[in-house]
């Protein structure tokens, strides 16, 4: 009896000092939602901070562009917080190093950019999105009236898209696209046509991006159609030919979607950790508008239709 207690009072302790180990850490740990100053530009990025053990931080990073990276180790001393991770589609070779400091449960920092550029950074806890009821539906809303681009607008660059034959069409790389009504939990129906080895996404909030990409006989991994690019891959890949007309009904309430590919679930009911790259910003906790990517290819849309929750 006696030894048993000794056991169960030495597991106590040996508990408690793992506690204490980990409090330090745990200070930054979690989701952040970041707004990088570029000139006169804000850009979104993300990172996320886990512990690995008692006394070393990993996670994963987001920048403004490409998708989620792994970061094997991120060091944290005194409030200060660093790492970095090789370039992704950066043409140079350096590495991408991050620096900040914690306070006030914020992040300030800096980004040494592998093209040599210096950038400041502020982080904020990203929220957490939970919902707790279930939601009650709207009235569909047709987002494209099949004549003209109304409620749309261009997102940077000159305007490329045109309307034929009912068909919202990019018929060349160019600007991106957005709805100018703005949402929060809804559900999604779009259908859409690439050619060959062409490449597009319909961004939900403009910060999630549901991968539009040639992927007829290939893997369902996280960068091909229907993944939640970067972080969840479709459970299997009913991809159409391309040139063939395709659809997507997706529902999004918080942070959790559910994808479906012609007909077949793909995605059901997972939580979506961040932004993804090309967001249009890294406000998690507002709605966002539905973004259709332009810049990576010729592509199609059509009977986009949208239903909010009440």
């Amino acid at each position: 009896m006696k030894q048993n207690f000794v056991k169960f009072l030495g597991a106590i302790l040996i508990s408690n000092s793992l506690m204490a180990q980990l409090a330090p850490i745990k200070s930054i740990e979690g989701r952040w939602d970041i707004t990088i100053t570029k000139g006169d530009k804000k850009v979104p990025s993300w990172l996320e901070v886990n512990h690995s053990g008692v006394k070393y931080l990993n996670g994963h990073f987001v920048g403004d562009g490409g998708s989620a990276r792994p970061i094997s180790r991120i060091n944290f001393v005194d409030d200060k917080m660093s790492f970095s991770i090789p370039p992704q589609w950066d043409r140079a070779e350096k590495d991408l190093v991050v620096e900040a400091v914690l306070k006030n449960d914020k992040l300030t920092g800096t980004m040494n950019t592998p093209s040599g550029e210096v950038l400041n950074w502020e982080g904020v806890r990203a929220p957490k999105l939970n919902s707790t009821t279930t939601p009650v539906w709207g009235t569909p809303i047709k987002l494209f009236n099949g004549k003209n681009l109304d409620g749309w607008q261009v997102v940077s660059g000159e305007n490329q898209w045109i309307v034929e034959n009912g068909i919202l069409k990019s018929p060349k790389s160019g600007a991106n696209l957005r709805t100018v009504k703005t949402f929060k939990d809804f559900k999604l129906h779009v259908e859409f046509k690439y050619p060959e080895e062409s490449n597009s996404g319909v961004y939900l909030r403009g910060r999630y991006e549901v991968q539009v990409t040639d992927s007829k006989g290939r893997e369902p991994l996280k960068d091909q159609l229907g993944a939640i690019y970067g972080f969840i891959a479709p459970l299997e890949m009913p991809a159409k030919a391309a040139g063939e007309w395709q659809s997507f009904d997706i529902t999004l309430v918080g942070r959790v979607v559910t994808v479906v590919l012609n007909g077949k679930t793909i995605i059901y009911k997972n939580e979506i950790p961040g932004i993804t790259g090309g967001a249009l910003d890294s406000n998690e906790g507002e709605a966002g508008p539905i973004f259709f990517q332009g810049d990576h290819g010729p592509i199609e849309y059509r009977n986009i239709v949208i239903t909010p929750a009440k």
